[in-house]
């Protein structure tokens, strides 16, 4: 049998041990990333200084079950951190997201020594990826990526797209086909031979998530560094609203984001509305209303996200068919809900601050597309029907990542 792969970390990560302490630390990593936001994104610097920082302030080992000395944290301080950092940079926000899913795999369906492993490979800092999606496929969930036996071991290939986070990575959460038809999620090292990962992501917002294109060509691979993937959808498990929820924590922060450079826009540099009768646009009546419109409905996007986060964790605490049914609605709820504040907000932000807010010198436009671009991420037509047929038939949604 090949030896057991083994992956170090960029540099040594903290020990995060509470729930107020996560918080902290994403409010002093935020203040950080804020800065150079705007420039990254208009010059597409990819952020691989603010990512090493981010996993070794201990960040992204806050969801590690206790009994392997993570502080497993509740649901909703892991939305909040999550709303933090993105609200700071979305691009940032997004790249972790692939990380805490791959570790709630990694949890409902890892052996035993699996978790010791890997999971200490986490508290030391190390940042896992992914690679899930693929162009050849029929359809989304659908994968031809494949892992076969190999002599005394086995061999990954196939091509991933929009590998969120693999580029900057250490592990690359793949998943794949085994031969009895079973999909895995194969942890496999970010320069194992035979991996190759292409700075190809080209798309108008969230332009620095590095979600490239993934080719595996004969890579091999440790029996145990692959998970059972597929079974974590075949029984009720809360895998799939986890993983929602932490995009539309991503988008509650770019909501964030563009309501307030647009308040801080408006008060000092927008002038006042033609014939408005003020002196500061601030002032002018029109723009109070709208501000006065969309205030609330942020505020009512981080109840959602707590209420949400609330069955997402009673769907771990107890799992079956009507606790996780309950989490995937909350979840598309919320999810929904996000979508159309972050775009609500970053086109109030055009409409009040005017194209000056999108010059080279604000690049404030980028809030517009990075929320444009990450809520086609598993778009809400797919949830609206879903929370419809829930609320007026009593149908159970399908148990997927999607949801």
């Amino acid at each position: 049998m090949p030896p057991l792969s083994q992956v170090q970390p960029k540099q040594p990560a903290s020990r995060i041990t509470s729930a107020a302490q996560a918080i902290e630390v994403a409010q002093q990593l935020a203040q950080e990333f804020r800065s150079g936001a705007a420039r990254r994104d208009r010059d597409r610097e990819l952020p691989v200084a603010p990512l090493r920082a981010l996993f070794a302030s201990g960040l992204g080992a806050i969801t590690v079950p206790k009994e392997y000395g993570g502080a497993d944290v509740s649901t909703a301080v892991l939305t909040q951190v999550i709303a933090i950092i993105s609200e700071a940079d979305a691009a940032i926000g997004q790249v972790p997201q692939n990380h805490f899913y791959a570790l709630e795999v990694l949890r409902l369906n890892g052996s035993p020594a699996q978790q010791q492993r890997l999971y200490q490979e986490v508290l030391a800092g190390v940042h896992l990826g992914n690679a899930l999606a693929e162009f050849s496929s029929a359809a989304a969930h659908h994968r031809s990526t494949s892992i076969t036996p190999e002599g005394d071991g086995w061999q990954l290939n196939g091509q991933k797209f929009y590998a969120t986070g693999a580029l900057f990575a250490d592990r690359i959460p793949t998943a794949a086909r085994g031969s009895d038809g079973k999909e895995q999620l194969v942890f496999v090292p970010r320069h194992h031979p035979g991996v190759t990962v292409t700075d190809d992501w080209s798309g108008f917002g969230q332009r620095t998530t590095g979600s490239g294109t993934v080719l595996f060509t004969g890579v091999s691979v440790d029996a145990a560094d692959s998970i059972p993937f597929q079974s974590a959808f075949e029984r009720p498990t809360r895998l799939g609203p986890f993983a929602q929820i932490l995009h539309a924590a991503i988008e509650q922060g770019i909501a964030r984001a563009a309501f307030n450079d647009m308040l801080n826009f408006i008060n000092t540099r927008a002038r006042p509305w033609p014939d408005a009768g003020v002196e500061h646009a601030g002032q002018d009546p029109l723009t109070i209303d709208r501000v006065g419109q969309l205030a609330p409905r942020l505020q009512a996007g981080d109840a959602l996200l707590a209420d949400a986060a609330e069955a997402v964790d009673a769907a771990r605490h107890q799992a079956n068919e009507t606790t996780v049914a309950a989490a995937s609605i909350a979840v598309a709820t919320v999810k929904a809900w996000t979508t159309e504040r972050a775009l609500e907000a970053s086109n109030l932000l055009f409409e009040l601050s005017g194209t000056r807010s999108a010059l080279r010198e604000h690049n404030l436009d980028r809030h517009w597309r990075n929320a444009r671009t990450h809520t086609l991420h598993d778009p809400v037509r797919w949830k609206y029907p879903v929370i419809g047929n829930y609320v007026l038939n009593g149908v159970l949604p399908p148990r997927r990542g999607t949801l």
